[in-house]
């Protein structure tokens, strides 16, 4: 293959990155010259990304264009049903195709549309965030919200490959590329201390970087899945900063208050769980401070109102983490290095709610 085009084997797909992914695309696509093609985009994907894609990839020309509208709070089975039955309507067959075009939204529910439809189709992901990118372009989780819920309702199902076209994220701005960017420097965090160290100084307002995020990124993510493809060890290293990160996602989505990205949510998370790790896991305070500075350096995110802890913790119990009535958390030990299963007492949570607000006030 004579283009570009950095390649990644995951359990049973590759994942191709480069600025030459549409060329390899093209010829990818003559195995369904003979199949329905379905292109799921949302508003912003079709605005921004679409007629660029099918310019490049004249096998999409004939594709059936699926709109959804934009935003988490449309990750839901009623929107699945549509999607379905849009399928039907077009009588998708068993070896249809469909091709996710957008963020972390139309990857994760494009692929459980695609995992269930006549008990399987093919799925192929073209991830246009940089949270997409390196987050939900590795590890085949596809699923959708339950009442607001993160990704209650789900499976593990690889996609037929992935291709990720960085210059796509010259559609985003800076707060989308922000959101991204709170995903690597977890990787960073939970295995890597030199990736920390580059990430630190900022990597995202020079594009001739983004090629060297995307690939560290998803080399980490990758090394963990393939060693724990179901999460039953390892893998729940990636969880770090998600169990609160994931209740304040939730809660921010269904008040009153301007929802959060899932990264913003996920930086509160991690500060709070890097405040934990120093009472249970050794985490050093010179450690936290690090952590806590590089994160309000990048970050400008609100303070937890104390009446909000409340329905805070109750999220936290239906976290799909958690064993029995404990909360699970993944922890840190230093920067570059997590363990995980770590029950977390209810009081040592709302400490570091009060800390993570010393950060932010």
């Amino acid at each position: 293959m004579a283009h570009s085009i950095k390649t990644f084997k995951t359990i049973n797909s590759e994942i191709y990155l480069g600025n030459d992914v549409f060329v390899l695309l093209n010829e990818y696509l003559f195995a369904y010259e003979k199949s329905k093609i379905f292109l799921l985009v949302d508003q912003n994907t079709l605005n921004s990304c679409a007629s660029q894609l099918i310019s490049h990839v004249k096998a999409l020309e004939k594709a059936e264009i699926v709109e959804i509208e934009s935003g988490e709070e449309n990750k839901t089975i009623d929107i699945c049903y549509q999607l379905w039955k849009t399928l039907a309507d077009y009588n998708a067959d068993r070896n249809a195709l469909l091709i996710n075009l957008g963020g972390g939204v139309i990857s994760d529910m494009g692929g459980f549309v695609a995992s269930t439809y006549k008990r399987g189709i093919d799925f192929i992901n073209i991830p246009t965030t940089l949270l997409a990118q390196i987050d939900a372009s590795v590890g085949g989780k596809v699923g959708v919200d339950l009442d607001g819920l993160k990704n209650m309702v789900g499976l593990f199902n690889e996609p037929k490959a992935v291709f990720i076209y960085p210059d796509f994220l010259k559609t985003l701005d800076k707060r989308q590329m922000l959101s991204g960017y709170a995903e690597a420097l977890k990787h960073a965090l939970i295995l890597d201390k030199k990736y920390w160290n580059q990430l630190k100084k900022g990597m995202l307002s020079d594009s001739s970087f983004w090629l060297e995020l995307i690939s560290a990124s998803i080399k980490i993510k990758n090394q963990i899945v393939l060693n724990d493809p179901t999460e039953k060890g390892e893998r729940k290293k990636l969880n770090f900063g998600h169990t609160i990160g994931h209740a304040i996602e939730t809660h921010y989505l269904s008040g009153d208050d301007l929802p959060l990205l899932h990264g913003e949510a996920i930086v509160i998370g991690m500060i709070c769980e890097a405040y934990i790790s120093t009472k249970v896991n050794g985490l050093s305070e010179e450690h936290l401070k690090e952590i806590a500075a590089t994160f309000s350096k990048f970050y400008k995110l609100p303070i937890l109102k104390m009446e909000e802890y409340h329905a805070l913790l109750e999220l936290m119990k239906n976290d799909k983490k958690n064993s029995k009535s404990n909360l699970n958390f993944t922890l840190l030990k230093e920067i570059g290095s997590a363990t995980f299963n770590h029950p977390v007492e209810t009081a040592l949570i709302i400490d570091a709610f009060d800390f993570y607000n010393t950060i932010y006030s």
